[in-house]
């Protein structure tokens, strides 16, 4: 089953907690703090792998979670980090993540993060000071990175094959490669794309593409090619196959309609090669007879016969070598960059006052709000970063709720 879009969700690790622990040996009267950190969670990667070749696995999974970081021990160890997860995706995937585009897998072995893994929290080793010799709180882990992610298959193909149903596409394609479309004498045959490598010589071969009969208004959803115009997107050159049964007004009307297609879809740019086909038929004869003056560069072949096959593959190949890839960088997400007077945005609603930031909201999931200790910490650190001051500035009073992330209390 040819599958070439997905919806998944990714999710980095939570890091582990940090240790409240206290070095007790013999002999060591107040050893004092000794919390380990807790370990990083795991990162969620996704790889082109050129052994994968459709997106079918992610029809039954849908979750991709990294395994959360181990919480500290005691003496000072640190608890272990969670390995990251590498999920295996078709060469050709466009990755977006919450809507926006932004990592395009057109290369085998390349990677991108989705998820990052949280940070382990700290021990309370680290929380010792000369005032504070025995601090009784250590940091949460960070909470991991949680995202929706869509994928689009866009098949990595030099040449692809177009044209109205039952043109011959799929019969050129099982002539020239060793590919097995389904052939019959019915329209829509083809109902998924089909790839075949085309091997010129030993040292010489590129990869083309037969894709589902283009109909009119196939770009806006009819028939078939609707959802498979974007597999011919990154191919070099078009082989615009025309029906030689036709009359030469059939042909001509055919022609135009398929251009009309791909000018929709954005793909008339792309160099093209017309070829009428099933010249071993009389009727294809003498259409070819009546339409070569007019186009001049129409070529004529028979896949039953091979007749003009070799010559086109030759023509095809010329284009491919002078024909840079297509690039297909997407768009870069837009970020807001926070200067340090605007490392945080406090909003009113109505009797809730949200903060929200990334570093402020790490430090409210990182914090053990059922630790007076470490509620004393947080609090000083929200004044230190000018939070409660821009509180009271906005009306706040005892009572009122302050939302950080997920994290909501009473302020006093």
């Amino acid at each position: 089953m040819f599958i070439d879009e997905a919806a998944i969700a990714v999710k980095g690790g939570d890091g582990g907690d940090g240790m409240v622990a206290w070095r007790r040996e013999k002999y060591v009267p107040k050893g004092g703090p000794a919390g380990g950190d807790g370990g990083h969670g795991g990162s969620v990667y996704l790889v082109a792998e050129p052994n994968v070749n459709t997106l079918v696995e992610f029809r039954y999974k849908k979750l991709f979670a990294a395994k959360s970081g181990e919480a500290g021990g005691t003496s000072n160890k640190s608890g272990r980090s969670a390995a990251d997860l590498i999920v295996p995706v078709p060469v050709g995937t466009i990755i977006s993540r919450d809507g926006s585009p932004f990592a395009d897998l057109g290369e085998p072995g390349k990677r991108v993060l989705v998820a990052k893994g949280g940070r382990g929290g700290l021990g309370n080793q680290h929380f010792a000071t000369a005032r504070r010799q025995a601090p009784h709180y250590a940091e949460k882990g960070e909470p991991g990175e949680e995202h929706a992610l869509s994928m689009e298959l866009r098949l990595l193909a030099d040449a692809g094959i177009v044209g109205a149903p039952n043109a011959g596409k799929s019969t050129l394609l099982s002539v020239i490669s060793a590919a097995k479309p389904k052939i019959a004498d019915y329209p829509f045959t083809t109902i998924e794309p089909e790839l075949g490598v085309v091997r010129l010589n030993e040292e010489t071969s590129f990869v083309a593409v037969d894709v589902p009969g283009l109909i009119e208004g196939a770009h806006a959803g009819a028939g078939l090619g609707t959802r498979f115009l974007r597999h011919i997107q990154r191919t070099r050159v078009l082989l615009h196959l025309l029906d030689g049964m036709g009359t030469p007004d059939e042909v001509r009307a055919e022609r135009a309609m398929i251009e009309g297609e791909l000018r929709a879809a954005g793909l008339i740019e792309k160099p093209r090669l017309l070829v009428l086909s099933k010249m071993d038929l009389p009727q294809a004869r003498e259409t070819y007879a009546a339409l070569r003056a007019e186009w001049p560069d129409l070529l004529a072949i028979s896949s039953a016969t091979g007749q003009g096959v070799r010559e086109l593959l030759y023509a095809a190949w010329n284009v491919i070598k002078e024909t840079p890839a297509p690039s297909f960088e997407p768009d870069e997400t837009p970020r807001i960059d926070l200067t340090p007077a605007e490392a945080f945005h406090v909003v009113r609603d109505g009797d809730v006052f949200v903060v929200s930031g990334p570093r402020v909201e790490r430090l409210a999931a990182m914090t053990d709000f059922d630790n007076d200790e470490a509620m004393g910490r947080f609090e000083r650190a929200l004044d230190k970063m000018g939070v409660e001051r821009r509180l009271r500035e906005l009306g706040i009073a005892t009572g009122d709720t302050v939302r950080i992330g997920d994290v909501e209390f009473d302020y006093t």
